[in-house]
Protein backbone atom coordinates (compact mmCIF):
# COMPACT_ATOMS: atom_id res chain seq x y z
CA UNK A 1 0.00 0.00 0.00
CA UNK A 2 2.77 2.43 0.95
CA UNK A 3 6.37 2.19 -0.15
CA UNK A 4 9.49 4.13 -1.06
CA UNK A 5 10.41 7.59 0.16
CA UNK A 6 7.63 9.24 2.13
CA UNK A 7 8.62 12.70 3.32
CA UNK A 8 7.90 13.64 6.93
CA UNK A 9 7.07 17.21 5.95
CA UNK A 10 8.20 20.27 7.83
CA UNK A 11 5.56 22.93 8.52
CA UNK A 12 6.77 26.34 7.29
CA UNK A 13 6.12 29.30 9.58
CA UNK A 14 6.27 33.03 8.91
CA UNK A 15 5.65 35.70 11.53
CA UNK A 16 4.49 33.05 13.95
CA UNK A 17 1.82 31.58 11.67
CA UNK A 18 1.68 28.62 9.28
CA UNK A 19 2.96 29.80 5.90
CA UNK A 20 0.29 28.20 3.73
CA UNK A 21 1.72 29.44 0.42
CA UNK A 22 5.20 28.13 1.21
CA UNK A 23 3.73 24.79 2.34
CA UNK A 24 1.70 24.36 -0.84
CA UNK A 25 4.77 25.15 -2.95
CA UNK A 26 6.87 22.77 -0.86
CA UNK A 27 4.42 19.91 -1.42
CA UNK A 28 4.45 20.59 -5.16
CA UNK A 29 8.26 20.52 -5.23
CA UNK A 30 8.37 17.27 -3.29
CA UNK A 31 6.04 15.55 -5.74
CA UNK A 32 7.90 16.90 -8.77
CA UNK A 33 11.16 15.56 -7.30
CA UNK A 34 9.73 12.05 -7.23
CA UNK A 35 8.80 11.20 -3.63
CA UNK A 36 6.35 8.35 -3.19
CA UNK A 37 4.24 9.83 -0.40
CA UNK A 38 3.89 12.60 2.17
CA UNK A 39 3.30 12.82 5.91
CA UNK A 40 1.70 16.05 7.10
CA UNK A 41 1.34 17.29 10.68
CA UNK A 42 3.84 14.76 11.99
CA UNK A 43 6.41 15.44 14.66
CA UNK A 44 8.84 16.78 12.04
CA UNK A 45 5.97 19.13 11.19
CA UNK A 46 6.04 20.34 14.82
CA UNK A 47 2.60 18.90 15.56
CA UNK A 48 3.02 19.29 19.35
CA UNK A 49 3.06 23.08 18.91
CA UNK A 50 0.26 23.34 16.34
CA UNK A 51 -3.19 24.32 17.53
CA UNK A 52 -5.98 21.90 16.62
CA UNK A 53 -7.13 24.31 13.93
CA UNK A 54 -3.61 24.57 12.48
CA UNK A 55 -3.07 20.83 12.70
CA UNK A 56 -6.23 20.12 10.72
CA UNK A 57 -5.52 22.89 8.23
CA UNK A 58 -2.02 21.60 7.47
CA UNK A 59 -3.50 18.18 6.69
CA UNK A 60 -6.14 19.79 4.48
CA UNK A 61 -3.56 21.81 2.55
CA UNK A 62 -1.39 18.75 1.98
CA UNK A 63 -4.30 16.73 0.59
CA UNK A 64 -5.38 19.63 -1.62
CA UNK A 65 -1.87 20.29 -2.94
CA UNK A 66 -1.09 16.62 -3.55
CA UNK A 67 -4.26 16.23 -5.57
CA UNK A 68 -4.16 12.45 -5.44
CA UNK A 69 -0.78 12.20 -7.16
CA UNK A 70 0.89 10.57 -4.14
CA UNK A 71 -0.58 9.19 -0.91
CA UNK A 72 -0.97 11.61 1.99
CA UNK A 73 -0.56 10.15 5.47
CA UNK A 74 -1.90 12.61 8.04
CA UNK A 75 -0.27 12.78 11.44
CA UNK A 76 -3.09 12.42 13.97
CA UNK A 77 -1.44 11.13 17.12
CA UNK A 78 -1.90 12.41 20.65
CA UNK A 79 -1.37 11.21 24.19
CA UNK A 80 -5.13 11.68 24.61
CA UNK A 81 -7.12 8.92 22.94
CA UNK A 82 -10.17 11.15 22.44
CA UNK A 83 -8.04 13.85 20.82
CA UNK A 84 -6.36 11.32 18.53
CA UNK A 85 -9.79 10.04 17.48
CA UNK A 86 -10.96 13.57 16.65
CA UNK A 87 -7.82 14.34 14.63
CA UNK A 88 -8.06 11.03 12.77
CA UNK A 89 -11.72 11.53 11.94
CA UNK A 90 -10.92 14.97 10.55
CA UNK A 91 -8.07 13.53 8.45
CA UNK A 92 -10.50 11.02 6.96
CA UNK A 93 -12.97 13.82 6.18
CA UNK A 94 -10.18 15.90 4.61
CA UNK A 95 -9.35 13.08 2.20
CA UNK A 96 -6.08 11.75 3.64
CA UNK A 97 -5.13 8.26 2.48
CA UNK A 98 -4.03 7.09 5.94
CA UNK A 99 -3.28 8.30 9.45
CA UNK A 100 0.05 8.12 11.27
CA UNK A 101 -0.61 7.72 15.00
CA UNK A 102 2.26 7.99 17.45
CA UNK A 103 2.37 5.96 20.66
CA UNK A 104 1.09 8.12 23.55
CA UNK A 105 3.93 10.19 24.95
CA UNK A 106 4.45 11.07 28.63
CA UNK A 107 1.54 8.89 29.84
CA UNK A 108 3.71 5.74 29.63
CA UNK A 109 0.79 3.33 29.14
CA UNK A 110 1.19 -0.41 29.61
CA UNK A 111 1.11 -2.70 26.59
CA UNK A 112 -2.58 -3.25 27.30
CA UNK A 113 -3.07 0.51 27.40
CA UNK A 114 -1.34 0.86 24.03
CA UNK A 115 -3.52 -1.89 22.60
CA UNK A 116 -6.78 -0.26 23.71
CA UNK A 117 -5.62 3.22 22.64
CA UNK A 118 -4.99 2.12 19.05
CA UNK A 119 -8.01 -0.17 19.01
CA UNK A 120 -10.29 2.72 19.98
CA UNK A 121 -8.87 4.88 17.18
CA UNK A 122 -9.12 2.09 14.60
CA UNK A 123 -12.72 1.40 15.61
CA UNK A 124 -13.66 5.08 15.34
CA UNK A 125 -12.81 5.70 11.69
CA UNK A 126 -12.62 3.56 8.57
CA UNK A 127 -9.21 4.44 7.19
CA UNK A 128 -5.73 2.84 7.16
CA UNK A 129 -3.75 3.52 10.32
CA UNK A 130 0.02 3.32 10.67
CA UNK A 131 1.41 2.94 14.17
CA UNK A 132 4.35 5.24 14.92
CA UNK A 133 6.67 3.52 17.38
CA UNK A 134 9.39 5.89 18.60
CA UNK A 135 10.51 5.02 22.14
CA UNK A 136 13.23 7.70 22.16
CA UNK A 137 10.63 10.47 22.13
CA UNK A 138 7.50 8.87 23.57
CA UNK A 139 9.28 6.89 26.33
CA UNK A 140 7.11 3.86 25.60
CA UNK A 141 7.90 0.98 23.25
CA UNK A 142 5.17 -1.08 21.61
CA UNK A 143 6.17 -4.74 21.71
CA UNK A 144 5.96 -7.04 18.71
CA UNK A 145 3.31 -9.01 20.59
CA UNK A 146 1.08 -5.95 21.02
CA UNK A 147 1.58 -4.93 17.40
CA UNK A 148 0.68 -8.44 16.29
CA UNK A 149 -2.58 -8.21 18.26
CA UNK A 150 -3.39 -4.86 16.69
CA UNK A 151 -2.54 -6.00 13.17
CA UNK A 152 -5.59 -8.26 13.20
CA UNK A 153 -7.72 -5.10 12.95
CA UNK A 154 -8.46 -4.41 9.29
CA UNK A 155 -7.67 -0.70 9.64
CA UNK A 156 -4.22 -1.12 11.21
CA UNK A 157 -1.98 -1.68 8.21
CA UNK A 158 1.60 -0.90 9.21
CA UNK A 159 4.20 0.73 11.39
CA UNK A 160 6.68 3.56 11.21
CA UNK A 161 9.51 1.98 13.15
CA UNK A 162 11.92 4.43 14.77
CA UNK A 163 13.33 1.99 17.31
CA UNK A 164 16.56 1.53 15.31
CA UNK A 165 16.30 -2.17 16.19
CA UNK A 166 16.78 -3.86 12.83
CA UNK A 167 16.16 -7.29 14.28
CA UNK A 168 12.64 -6.21 15.11
CA UNK A 169 11.85 -5.76 11.41
CA UNK A 170 12.44 -9.48 10.83
CA UNK A 171 10.62 -10.50 13.99
CA UNK A 172 7.59 -8.38 13.09
CA UNK A 173 7.55 -9.72 9.53
CA UNK A 174 7.64 -13.30 10.75
CA UNK A 175 4.96 -12.73 13.40
CA UNK A 176 2.57 -10.50 11.44
CA UNK A 177 3.29 -11.29 7.80
CA UNK A 178 4.54 -9.65 4.64
CA UNK A 179 1.32 -7.70 4.13
CA UNK A 180 1.97 -5.56 7.23
CA UNK A 181 3.66 -2.43 5.89
CA UNK A 182 6.87 -1.72 7.80
CA UNK A 183 8.36 1.72 7.13
CA UNK A 184 11.64 2.93 8.57
CA UNK A 185 11.69 6.09 10.66
CA UNK A 186 15.48 6.29 10.60
CA UNK A 187 17.19 7.63 7.47
CA UNK A 188 20.72 6.35 8.22
CA UNK A 189 19.61 2.70 8.45
CA UNK A 190 16.88 2.78 5.82
CA UNK A 191 18.73 0.46 3.41
CA UNK A 192 19.35 -2.14 6.11
CA UNK A 193 15.66 -1.81 7.02
CA UNK A 194 14.72 -2.64 3.42
CA UNK A 195 17.05 -5.65 3.45
CA UNK A 196 15.25 -6.97 6.53
CA UNK A 197 11.82 -6.76 4.90
CA UNK A 198 10.81 -3.10 5.09
CA UNK A 199 8.84 -1.32 2.38
CA UNK A 200 10.28 2.19 2.57
CA UNK A 201 11.23 5.12 4.76
CA UNK A 202 9.31 8.02 6.28
CA UNK A 203 12.19 10.41 5.83
CA UNK A 204 13.40 13.66 7.35
CA UNK A 205 16.27 14.05 4.89
CA UNK A 206 13.93 13.94 1.89
CA UNK A 207 12.63 17.35 2.92
CA UNK A 208 15.78 18.78 1.36
CA UNK A 209 17.01 15.93 -0.88
CA UNK A 210 13.78 14.42 -2.19
CA UNK A 211 15.15 13.35 -5.54
CA UNK A 212 18.18 11.55 -4.09
CA UNK A 213 16.12 9.81 -1.41
CA UNK A 214 13.50 8.73 -3.96
CA UNK A 215 16.20 7.48 -6.33
CA UNK A 216 17.66 5.31 -3.57
CA UNK A 217 14.30 3.67 -2.87
CA UNK A 218 13.57 3.24 -6.59
CA UNK A 219 16.96 1.63 -7.11
CA UNK A 220 16.24 -0.85 -4.32
CA UNK A 221 12.91 -1.87 -5.81
CA UNK A 222 14.58 -2.28 -9.22
CA UNK A 223 17.36 -4.41 -7.73
CA UNK A 224 20.02 -1.88 -8.80
CA UNK A 225 22.09 -2.47 -5.68
CA UNK A 226 25.24 -0.69 -6.87
CA UNK A 227 23.17 2.48 -7.16
CA UNK A 228 21.57 1.81 -3.78
CA UNK A 229 24.91 1.52 -2.02
CA UNK A 230 26.35 4.56 -3.81
CA UNK A 231 23.38 6.70 -2.82
CA UNK A 232 23.36 5.31 0.73
CA UNK A 233 26.95 6.41 1.27
CA UNK A 234 26.47 9.70 -0.57
CA UNK A 235 23.54 10.70 1.65
CA UNK A 236 25.04 9.70 5.00
CA UNK A 237 26.66 13.10 5.80
CA UNK A 238 23.28 14.73 5.21
CA UNK A 239 21.44 12.24 7.44
CA UNK A 240 23.89 12.95 10.24
CA UNK A 241 23.62 16.72 9.80
CA UNK A 242 19.84 16.65 10.10
CA UNK A 243 20.20 15.68 13.75
CA UNK A 244 23.06 17.91 14.94
CA UNK A 245 20.36 19.49 17.09
CA UNK A 246 16.75 18.60 17.80
CA UNK A 247 14.64 17.87 14.73
CA UNK A 248 13.30 19.86 12.86
CA UNK A 249 15.61 22.83 13.48
CA UNK A 250 18.43 21.51 11.23
CA UNK A 251 16.18 20.49 8.34
CA UNK A 252 14.25 23.76 8.46
CA UNK A 253 17.51 25.70 8.33
CA UNK A 254 18.58 23.55 5.38
CA UNK A 255 15.27 24.20 3.63
CA UNK A 256 15.77 27.93 4.14
CA UNK A 257 19.16 27.70 2.39
CA UNK A 258 17.34 26.17 -0.57
CA UNK A 259 14.86 29.05 -0.55
CA UNK A 260 11.90 26.82 0.26
CA UNK A 261 10.74 28.50 3.46
CA UNK A 262 11.98 30.37 6.50
CA UNK A 263 13.98 28.54 9.16
CA UNK A 264 11.47 29.58 11.84
CA UNK A 265 10.57 27.03 14.47
CA UNK A 266 8.31 27.26 17.49
CA UNK A 267 9.49 27.12 21.07
CA UNK A 268 10.71 25.01 22.72
CA UNK A 269 12.62 24.27 19.47
CA UNK A 270 15.16 27.06 19.06
CA UNK A 271 17.17 28.25 16.04
CA UNK A 272 20.42 26.44 15.27
CA UNK A 273 23.69 27.54 16.82
CA UNK A 274 26.28 28.99 14.44
CA UNK A 275 28.40 25.85 14.74
CA UNK A 276 25.45 23.64 13.80
CA UNK A 277 24.60 25.90 10.86
CA UNK A 278 28.12 25.40 9.56
CA UNK A 279 27.80 21.63 9.86
CA UNK A 280 24.51 21.61 7.96
CA UNK A 281 25.90 23.81 5.20
CA UNK A 282 29.01 21.65 4.90
CA UNK A 283 26.93 18.50 4.55
CA UNK A 284 24.72 20.10 1.92
CA UNK A 285 27.78 21.09 -0.10
CA UNK A 286 29.24 17.58 0.19
CA UNK A 287 26.05 16.10 -1.21
CA UNK A 288 25.78 18.73 -3.93
CA UNK A 289 22.71 20.59 -2.74
CA UNK A 290 24.63 23.86 -2.48
CA UNK A 291 27.37 25.26 -4.72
Amino acid sequence: MFRGTITALITPFRNGKVDEIAFQSFVEWQINEGVHGLVSSGTTGESPTLSHEEHNRVNEICVEAAGGRVPVIAGTGSNSTDEAIQLTQHAKKAGADAALVVTPYYNKPTQDGLYHHFLAIADSVDMPIIIYNIPGRSVVDMSVETMTRLATHENIVGVKDATNDLGRVIQSRLEIGEEFCQLSGEDPTSVAFLAHGGKGCISVTSNIAPKLCAQLQDAWHLGAYDDVFRLRDHLMPLHNAMFVETNPAPVKFAASLLGKCSSDTRLPITPLSENSKMRVEEAMRLVGLLD
